[in-house]
C-alpha cells in the first residue's frame, strides 16, 4: 500500500502558527531586598567601567578602588564614586573591615593569590572570567571560600544578557520539556584586539571569548556533555595572530547533541544566532549582534516574541554581582557560583586540547588549559 504526500509534508513549507503572549519570566539582573554592601573593585582596567556603571546605576556602594597603575584607579574613581578610597595594593582593601565583598577584575595567573588572600580575610569574591586556568587551581579556591563561609561566584556576565537570561529561564520553567539540543552561531569582526595582549593569545576566540557560550550551554544542560569535538583555523587573508576561526560539536548525556560555532573574522554583515530544542517546543534568538536580539519561543500553543528590557553592557555586569549578593543575603549557591563555572571550563579546556589533538576529548579530563593557549604572563 502505497501512501500519497504532498510536497509540504517534506519539510518544505512550515505551517500556519498563532502568535500568542510571551510568558513573563525573570530573566532580568536579580536585585536583593536590602544587602547593600561596600564593594571594593581590584583591577581597574578597560573593563571595570562596564563593572563600575553597573554597579552604580544599581546603587552598589564601591568603596575601594586598587590597581598597580595609581593613575588608572584614581581615573575610576573620578568617573564613578568620587568618595571611593584608591591603593595599588589589595591587601588594604581586604584590611578593611566595613568591605563585605570584592570584586577582581584581573587576568586569571595573578587574580589567583589575590583571590586567595581575600577568601581568607572573609571576602565574598566576584571573579572575573575565565575563573582559572586550571580545575585543580579553581577546586582548591572553591574549597577555600567553603572552609571561611564566604560566597565565590564567577563574572559570567552572558548568563544576564536578556536574550541569554530569558532563554534559560523559559527551560527553567519548563516550557520546552526535555532539552534535546542546542546550536549558536556568531559571525562578527573581532580585530579589535589588534594590538592589544589579547592578540598574543592562541585560544583568544574559544577560552577569553567562547567561555560565555561553554557557561550558556552549561547553565543548560549542566553535566550532561559527554564528549567534545573541536577545530579551530585560521582565515583567510587574516593577519590577527590568533585562528579567528574555531567550532565544537558536543553530545550529551541521554542523546541530544549542542554546536558552537565561531567566525571572528567577518568584516561586513555580522550574525549572531542561538536556537535550543526539546520535546514540548523551541526557543531561537537572532539579531546584528550581541546586543541586538530577537527572541522566539514556540510551543504547540504558538509562537510568542517577547519585547526584552535592557542589554548585555551593562546588565550583565549587573546581573553577575546582584546574584552574588542575593546569594548572600538568602544565605544560598549564587547561580554563578565558581563551583558550578568549573563545569563550563572543564567544557572548555576539552574543546582546546581536541582542536589541538584532533580526536574528541571528555570534559574533566583535561584537567588545565593546554599550554600555549594564553601568554604566561597575564
Amino acid at each position: 500500500m502505497s501512501e500519497e504526500k504532498s510536497q509540504d509534508s517534506y519539510a518544505l513549507k512550515s505551517a500556519a502558527r498563532l502568535t500568542i503572549p510571551a510568558p513573563d519570566l525573570p530573566y532580568r539582573p536579580p536585585v536583593p531586598n536590602a544587602y547593600r554592601p561596600n564593594i571594593g573593585l581590584i583591577g581597574c582596567g578597560g573593563i571595570s567601567a562596564a563593572h563600575l556603571d553597573a554597579y552604580r546605576t544599581q546603587g552598589y556602594p564601591v568603596t575601594w578602588l586598587c590597581d598597580a597603575h595609581r593613575d588608572r584607579a584614581e581615573k575610576r574613581r573620578d568617573e564613578f564614586f568620587p568618595e571611593a578610597r584608591v591603593t595599588t595594593d589589595p591587601s588594604e582593601v581586604f584590611a578593611d573591615d566595613s568591605v563585605e565583598v570584592v570584586d577582581l577584575a584581573q587576568h586569571p595567573k595573578p587574580r589567583i593569590s589575590v583571590m586567595e588572600e581575600a577568601l581568607r580575610t572573609r571576602k565574598h569574591v566576584l571573579s572575573q572570567k575565565p575563573f582559572v586556568h586550571s580545575l585543580d587551581d579553581g577546586e582548591r579556591l572553591c574549597d577555600l571560600a567553603d572552609q571561611r563561609g564566604v560566597k565565590l561566584a564567577v563574572n559570567q556576565n552572558g548568563r544576564w544578557a536578556p536574550h541569554h537570561a530569558y532563554m534559560r529561564e523559559a527551560i527553567r520553567a519548563g516550557i520546552l520539556g526535555d532539552l534535546t539540543s542546542a546550536h549558536v552561531r556568531i559571525h562578527w569582526d573581532h580585530t579589535w584586539v589588534r594590538g592589544t595582549s589579547f592578540e598574543r593569545m592562541r585560544d583568544l576566540i574559544f577560552y577569553d571569548f567562547g567561555i560565555h557560550w561553554f557557561d550558556f550551554l552549561t547553565s543548560l544542560f549542566g553535566k550532561r556533555a559527554t564528549s567534545v569535538f573541536a577545530t579551530r583555523a585560521f582565515a583567510p587573508g587574516q593577519t590577527m595572530t590568533p585562528p579567528m576561526l574555531a567550532q565544537a560539536l558536543i553530545q550529551l548525556d541521554g542523546g541530544g547533541q549542542a554546536s558552537l560555532v565561531f567566525d571572528a573574522h567577518v568584516p561586513h554583515g555580522s550574525l549572531d544566532t542561538t536556537f535550543v530544542s526539546g520535546t514540548l517546543g523551541s526557543i531561537r534568538s537572532s539579531g546584528p549582534d550581541l546586543g541586538t536580539q530577537t527572541v522566539t519561543l514556540h510551543t504547540e500553543a504558538g509562537d510568542a516574541t517577547p519585547e526584552l528590557q535592557g542589554t548585555w553592557f551593562n546588565d550583565g555586569f549587573a546581573g553577575t554581582m546582584g546574584e552574588l549578593l542575593c546569594a548572600v543575603e538568602e544565605n544560598r549557591e549564587p547561580q554563578n557560583s565558581a563551583r558550578g563555572n568549573l563545569d563550563s571550563l572543564a567544557l572548555c579546556f576539552a574543546a582546546i586540547a581536541s582542536a589541538n589533538e584532533g580526536v574528541s576529548k571528555v570534559p574533566g579530563a583535561v584537567r588545565s588549559l593546554p599550554p600555549g593557549s594564553v601568554p604566561e604572563k597575564g
